[in-house]
């Protein structure tokens, strides 16, 4: 629109310089025929008349428009070679009365400033303007009367200052307006199926069900549409496969794993028994856990409207009550619409391994302009910067050991990120400068209906 509308002011501007040019140039050429007659008429008058009359007739035809005079030489010592001199010269020679008579002399003046007294240089100025001619204002011509003396008039042009009239300014500027509203139209209903695309992909981000995108629009945004729409599809297969596969292999999995835990049960040696009971918990404590890591990246699940401040608070009591050293700064009341499960089992995972690794956990919300941040502060001994994403990997651990004890099966911080990534927001870590680390949880700002 920026660029139209710098468009249309050029092209406006062009055709307003050409329009006050032409125009420029009519008015001098109707001024200068009306001058003209009016030079004649006189001419006539004061040439016919007694010359006890001369004086008068000159003095009476005075007028601010118009200066009349008669001396024994002329006013206009060089004749002017415009075009309206020129014009007013040969009509003033077309006149009955003025053959056999020396040839009349006509000058244009410019008023300006740049070109003084006509007579400064021994000879009138004239001066030929194209475009823009407002400064060439004056004519000056010199009749020459049958006994020798000389009429001379000095007369102004009609004014071309309001040639950009509010009539002209205002029609200008509607059509200005209409051009850029039906341009505005236009162009966006060619852009529309852009924002359509870009809306989808930001929905597809959080929900991977979402509805395909209508195909409209040009015939590259339909183009874009279709393409859209297959690699969402793809992408719901591949994620639905994965899905599918993971839970074969669970199931195929876990009837083994009864089988041993049904022997293991029977073994004489208790130790051992112990032993075997925990690799198999730990066996299906990671089928689980992969499990469930693919069905929250597979699908958000059904959402409502809660307090988040009171989810949080509601955490840190159940997580208090287990022996946790965990507290939560007071906070105002939230309204989201979020997977309320989903949400539990971040703020859960996130606080329980800020109290494993740290002293105490110091939980808080706040609302900004943009985002809701929920933050997880602990005393721990925080993690090497070059870590902070790699954690986040699934099955990535700190940790060499893969023991229950000493941290799980490294799915737990990719779980949560997934999680709050299908709310569209954002998972990150960052080590305090005091000690400790913060998990920052930030979800966007929703309208409220």
């Amino acid at each position: 629109m920026a660029v139209l509308l710098g468009g249309l002011i050029v092209s406006h501007l062009a055709g307003f310089l050409i329009y006050y040019g032409h125009r420029e140039e009519a008015t001098r050429a109707v001024g200068g025929y009306a001058i003209a007659q009016r030079i004649a008429n006189l001419a006539r008058l004061v040439d016919e008349a007694p010359p006890e009359w001369r004086q008068k007739i000159v003095a009476a035809s005075n007028d601010p428009s118009l200066s009349v005079s008669i001396s024994g030489s002329p006013l206009v010592l060089e004749g002017g070679n415009d075009s309206v001199a020129l014009s007013v010269r040969d009509y003033l020679m077309a006149q009955p009365a003025a053959s056999g008579l020396p040839e009349p002399r006509v000058a244009t003046l410019v008023i300006d400033g740049r070109a003084g007294d006509p007579h400064a240089d021994g000879g009138a100025r004239s001066h030929h303007h194209v475009g823009f001619s407002r400064h060439t204002d004056e004519i000056q011509v010199s009749v020459p009367l049958k006994d020798g003396e000389w009429l001379s008039f000095s007369a102004q042009f009609p004014s071309g200052a309001n040639t950009a009239s509010r009539q002209l300014l205002l029609a200008m500027g509607i059509m200005t307006v209409v051009i850029l509203g039906l341009s505005a139209w236009l162009v966006r209903s060619v852009v529309r199926p852009l924002d359509d695309l870009a809306t989808a992909a930001q929905r597809f981000e959080t929900d991977l069900n979402a509805p395909p995108m209508p195909v409209k629009g040009t015939h590259e945004t339909r183009q874009a549409a279709r393409a859209f729409n297959k690699m969402q599809s793809k992408r719901r297969e591949l994620i639905e496969n994965r899905t599918r596969i993971l839970a074969a292999i669970s199931h195929d999995l876990r009837t083994p794993l009864t089988t041993l835990r049904l022997r293991a049960e029977t073994h004489p040696d208790d130790d051992d028994r112990e032993k075997m009971l925990a690799t198999i918990e730990e066996m299906n404590t990671m089928i689980s856990a992969t499990m469930q890591f693919a069905r929250d990246e597979a699908q958000l699940g059904p959402r409502r409207r809660i307090d988040l401040a009171a989810l949080l608070a509601s955490v840190v009591a159940d997580l208090s009550d287990s022996g946790l050293p965990v507290d939560m700064a007071p906070s105002a009341p939230v309204v989201y619409e979020c997977n309320p499960s989903m949400i539990k089992r971040v703020l859960t995972n996130l606080i329980e391994n800020g109290a494993k690794y740290g002293q105490a956990v110091r939980a808080s919300i706040a609302t900004h302009s943009s985002t809701i941040d929920i933050l997880i502060d602990d005393d721990g001994p925080g993690i090497d910067p070059a870590e902070l994403e790699r954690v986040f990997q699934p099955f990535y651990r700190l940790e060499g050991s893969r023991a229950r004890e000493t941290g799980g099966i490294g799915l737990g911080l990719a779980i949560a990120r997934s999680a709050v990534e299908a709310h569209g927001g954002s998972l990150t870590l960052r080590n305090r400068q005091d000690g400790g680390l913060t998990a920052q949880i930030s979800l966007p700002v929703q309208n409220q209906p």
